[in-house]
């Protein structure tokens, strides 16, 4: 079978890295390419008010873009103690080209006088699939709760304070391999490795 060539929406090389490794078990069936490889693709504002609105347009217009089938995902923090913030917001919480550092110390700052069990959080991902001018959407989630202060040197983002209900560690304090075990978004690239497969055996 000749492989099938798919676009990553997203210039995050982190995201990236995470992204092929989860997609690693579809071989050479797939050729994953990212927006690296097309650099006049338009830079899509994530002005929806939901992951997957989010998700959705970037999928669609990266989609219409390459001509090619384009795979997108957006991903938010949300903590019930800041009202479910940041939320939609995560990647900019703390400015429109905040760091992951800053984003961490502010979500710190306003979990400062909160303690034990209502320092729950969840993550969560969208990922859109936009192939033949349609798309298919899948989601994962992992429960949690924000650490005092970040641990461990791995991951990016919030993973440094994100501590997985299921392994009580910090996503930092992980390999990539168990992170994408349990994590949101290695959930939901477990799902979309199914839509794929089947996409793959729809192609001739």
């Amino acid at each position: 079978m000749t492989a099938r060539e798919l676009v990553l929406a997203t210039r995050n090389r982190d995201k990236l890295i995470e992204i092929r490794a989860a997609l690693s078990p579809l071989g050479e069936t797939v050729r994953l390419l990212c927006l690296d490889d097309f650099p006049a693709a338009p830079e899509v504002v994530e002005d929806g008010a939901t992951l997957e609105a989010n998700a959705t347009k970037k999928a669609r217009a990266i989609h219409a873009f390459t001509g090619l089938p384009a795979l997108a995902d957006d991903t938010g923090l949300m903590v019930p103690a800041l009202n479910g913030a940041p939320g939609v917001h995560s990647s900019r919480y703390a400015g429109p080209h905040a760091t992951y550092a800053e984003n961490v110390r502010k979500l710190l700052h306003a979990l400062e006088k909160v303690q034990g069990g209502d320092r729950a959080a969840e993550f969560q991902s969208v990922v859109v699939f936009a192939h033949e001018n349609r798309v298919e959407l899948v989601k994962g989630r992992c429960a949690g709760s924000i650490a005092l202060a970040p641990h461990g040197q791995g991951g990016f983002g919030y993973d440094p304070v994100f501590i997985a209900a299921e392994t009580q560690k910090t996503f930092a304090e992980m390999t990539m391999e168990e992170k994408n075990r349990i994590s949101h978004r290695g959930r939901a690239m477990q799902a979309v490795r199914e839509l794929l497969a089947a996409w793959l055996l729809t192609t001739p």
